[in-house]
């Protein structure tokens, strides 16, 4: 045989004998390209102006066009490589009102050393402690050294524990107070008429400690501006911004634990939410402390003491209202302006301080 005629004959090796009609459609193959076709020349005539249309119009298919899923496995130790997600905590809860006092201790050495170095050079003509307990400057300035220093510490030591901010964490909320402005200028005044009305049913002693600090009119006017500022701004922070809260939490932490009960869920803030029962308490016995922080100043008289209590009672009930404790400072300032105001139009300006 020749090379030519090998080649001659090597196509009808090649060539294999067509399939029958019934072949053909038993075929996979054919049923996949009969297939493919109906679905582009239904999504040629339809043309669906978006995926979403496009999705819509073409026609459903069957599970068994697509391989079984299969669930991912489950990692061997889950609990290292996903760690379990923890709720967030009430805060600020006892424990971070215990930090606050410790941070305190910072603040009251600094006031301890500041009064001391005083004493050492006998600024304003003090020279002892019986002397600088009584003198405006020394009192004022122990005081408002204690409240800066600890507050400067707690504004960078609790953002660190909370996870975030200082004023978040107390529910600071300027704007709610700014929209209240009025009615919390109207709650302020109401303090202001039960003291004129304690005034009259339990009067004060005739010489309270607080009046041997109002000798000069340049004390009166310190005094002035530390009670409408530095006073309401630092007391409200820890009676109605720590304790307050601390104590509602624990109540209610308390009850849960006694029954079983689930804890109440968070705000949409992340701030933790009371119950009625627990938000009474809280209320009187942060109201008994704060009442007993001023008791020395009057004399320890029955009359301002109680008229306290009743003061801070409104002021938590402005706290938990509004969930402000902006609102509450407002509040505090403005019953002490209104009561430094009366005192400023009684002694003719401060010139007049005998007539207190």
């Amino acid at each position: 045989m020749s090379q030519n005629d090998s080649f001659d004959r090597a196509p009808e090796l090649a060539v294999e004998e067509p399939l029958s009609a019934e072949q053909a459609a038993s075929s996979p193959y054919a049923r996949a390209i009969e297939l493919a076709r109906a679905l582009v020349s239904e999504s040629d005539a339809n043309q669906p102006d978006s995926s979403a249309e496009r999705e819509s119009q073409s026609p459903p298919l069957s599970p068994d066009q697509f391989p079984s899923a299969e669930p991912p496995e489950r990692p061997l130790f889950q609990s290292f490589t996903a760690p379990a997600i923890v709720p967030r905590t009430r805060i600020p809860h006892l424990g971070h009102l215990a930090l606050l006092v410790a941070l305190a201790s910072i603040g009251l050495l600094c006031s301890t050393v500041l009064v001391m170095v005083a004493l050492r050079f006998h600024l304003f003509g003090v020279a002892t402690l019986d002397q600088a307990k009584t003198d405006v400057h020394y009192t004022l300035g122990s005081t408002a050294t204690l409240y800066l220093a600890t507050f400067a510490v707690a504004l960078f030591v609790l953002p660190l524990v909370w996870h975030e901010g200082f004023f978040a964490g107390i529910q600071w909320n300027g704007a709610t107070a700014l929209r209240l402005r009025w009615r919390l200028f109207g709650a302020g005044g109401l303090c202001f008429l039960l003291a004129m009305l304690d005034d009259i049913l339990l009067p004060s002693p005739a010489k309270a400690p607080i009046d041997e600090m109002f000798r000069s009119p340049g004390a009166a006017w310190l005094m002035l501006a530390f009670g409408v500022t530095i006073a309401p701004f630092f007391e409200e922070i820890f009676f109605r911004g720590f304790l307050l809260p601390a104590l509602a939490t624990a109540w209610d932490w308390a009850i849960e634990r006694a029954t079983g009960r689930p804890a109440r869920p968070l705000d949409e803030h992340g701030h933790p939410q009371w119950s009625i029962f627990a938000m009474i308490v809280a209320s009187i016995f942060t109201s008994i402390p704060f009442a007993a922080l001023h008791a020395d100043q009057q004399g320890y008289a029955l009359g301002p003491f109680l008229l306290l209590v009743a003061i801070s009672l409104l002021l938590c009930a402005v706290r938990l209202r509004t969930r402000s404790l902006a609102a509450c400072v407002l509040v505090h300032a403005s019953y002490n302006f209104l009561l430094f105001s009366l005192m400023f139009l009684g002694t003719g300006g401060f010139r007049h301080l005998d007539k207190m």
